[in-house]
């Protein structure tokens, strides 16, 4: 399931860099093999569940649940991006070097880390990859305010530049299921729940 959702990012990626109108809809038809993944992920924990496990395997049920939640959600904004990517090609190219390249390179980054510290059960690695949702979060409001400048110069552009804005939005949203997947192999090797640590009251 973790393959398929990487390949749905990168390759909805790829078919908004290269205007690649048949990539764009074969990531959205196989987004239906990442929700099938869920269910049959769900329906064996149910039954593993029913079997009364141990706190510890109980702990690895919970987490292999909400973790497999996120992959689908990663594979629902890969289909975001791809339903952008298509309308896009219909447009003329935007003359505007807009760095979602790297936005997505950092975003699949901390989803490779996220899951490889889940296989490896390694929290150090999990905790280590979380403050680079930040860095995701500032490089997404620097692409915003990139295109909400050029669509006031250029306001030929706005439909390319909300497109764009959407498919940014969705990288982001990436980087947040992978930071929630660090989170809970915190849990899952620690039994300390970190999903809110740091917030302050205001």
């Amino acid at each position: 399931m973790a393959s398929y959702a990487e390949s749905a990012v990168r390759r909805a990626v790829e078919a908004l860099v290269q205007r690649d109108s048949d990539l764009a809809q074969r990531v959205r038809a196989d987004d239906a093999v990442i929700d099938r993944f869920e269910v049959d992920v769900d329906e064996m924990a149910i039954g593993l569940l029913a079997k009364a496990p141990l706190a510890s395997d109980l702990r690895l049920i919970a987490v292999t649940m909400k973790i497999s939640q996120n992959l689908e959600r990663v594979g629902d904004e890969a289909c975001k991006i791809a339903g952008r990517a298509r309308d896009l090609v219909q447009e003329p190219p935007l003359k505007l070097m807009v760095p979602i390249p790297k936005l997505a390179d950092q975003a699949l980054h901390m989803l490779k880390a996220s899951l490889d510290s889940f296989v490896n059960q390694d929290p150090a690695a999990a905790r280590a990859l979380i403050p680079q949702d930040k860095r995701v979060d500032a490089l997404n409001k620097e692409i915003h305010h990139q295109l909400a400048d050029h669509m006031i110069s250029s306001p030929e552009t706005i439909t390319r530049c909300l497109a764009l804005m959407v498919a940014a939005k969705s990288l982001e949203r990436i980087a947040d299921h992978a930071k929630n997947v660090a989170e809970e192999v915190v849990y899952l090797c620690e039994a300390e729940d970190i999903r809110h640590a740091g917030k302050g009251a205001g």
